[in-house]
């Protein structure tokens, strides 16, 4: 078995887990690091993630490590936790027990993979790679509004005047598209959400579109500029009169689990639209105890 290794190298406690991963699999698997970890361990082969093929790859720190692994590589990833939110992951670093039980398991193959959604684009004519969480169109002027068409399949539906727009995926929902009051969109479902950022109009909402449709969102006012940001991370200028077409990708992001689920994940995460001790301002429901 070939397992890889990143870790956010700006996080003291990802690396310190990273160093200690790489102890419990010394011998039984072989190991491989990614560049930017590299300080890891120096005597272990290290590429960048692109070049890795592993048969799965560990990635240690926060929601924006485990987004920028998945863009660059398509092996089944083990998100563990060492940053503040952490969706995505399925391992706390607070937890040493359950840290080290996730490296046994994942040796051991007791574990199931599952499949998410990724996003496809072209940002004028050109292809770039693909969003596990989003992409959004924003007005390149900082403080003023865009005016923006939106249109599905080719067809014209209509304008709006926003900031921005966002192309969220189902496990981008719990992302920048929530901030915007997006609606969570069950990771197991198939779907685009097209989310507006401070729109104009108090009454736009979001709505959740069918995955086979191609939505193409483009800048209305001559000569005025945009940027498109993929996961929050990668930014591309939108070439003048252009415009952005986001589809489903026909590749996915494949997370490694042990059995948690979704809603479980979310919990503590002061994400979910409901209180989760049963209790709402510290009064419990029907006189019962707040459930622990």
């Amino acid at each position: 078995m070939k397992i890889g290794l990143t870790a956010n190298p700006r996080k003291p406690v990802a690396m310190s887990l990273a160093r200690r991963a790489v102890e419990l699999i010394d011998g039984r698997a072989e190991v491989v690091v990614a560049d930017e970890s590299a300080g890891i361990a120096p005597d272990v082969p290290h590429k960048p993630i692109e070049d890795l093929d592993p048969d799965v790859l560990i990635a240690i720190g926060g929601d924006g490590t485990f987004l920028y692994t998945l863009r660059r590589s398509d092996a089944p990833l083990l998100p563990i936790n060492a940053g503040t939110v952490g969706v995505l992951a399925e391992v706390e670093a607070s937890r040493p027990n359950e840290f080290e039980g996730a490296i046994e398991r994942l040796l051991k193959g007791f574990y199931f993979l599952e499949e998410r959604m990724k996003l496809a684009a072209l940002v004028g004519n050109t292809p770039v790679p693909d969003a596990t969480n989003d992409f959004v169109l924003h007005s390149a002027q900082v403080g003023k509004m865009g005016l923006f068409e939106i249109a599905f399949d080719g067809h014209v539906a209509g304008h709006i005047r926003a900031d921005g727009l966002i192309l969220a995926s189902p496990t981008g929902s719990t992302a920048y598209s929530l901030s915007s009051l997006g609606p969570i969109v069950d990771p197991g479902l198939d779907a685009i959400v097209l989310t507006s950022i401070a729109p104009f109009r108090v009454e736009a909402r979001a709505i959740v579109i069918e995955p086979l449709r191609t939505v193409r969102l483009r800048p209305v006012v001559p000569g005025r500029g945009a940027l498109v940001i993929a996961d929050g991370q990668d930014e591309y200028p939108l070439p003048l009169d252009s415009a952005l077409m986001v589809y489903r990708s026909p590749r996915r992001a494949t997370l490694v689990r042990f059995g948690t689920r979704f809603f479980q994940r979310l919990r503590g995460k002061r994400i979910l639209p409901w209180t989760e001790n049963g209790s709402e301002g510290g009064t419990s429901v029907a006189g019962l105890p707040p459930h622990p």
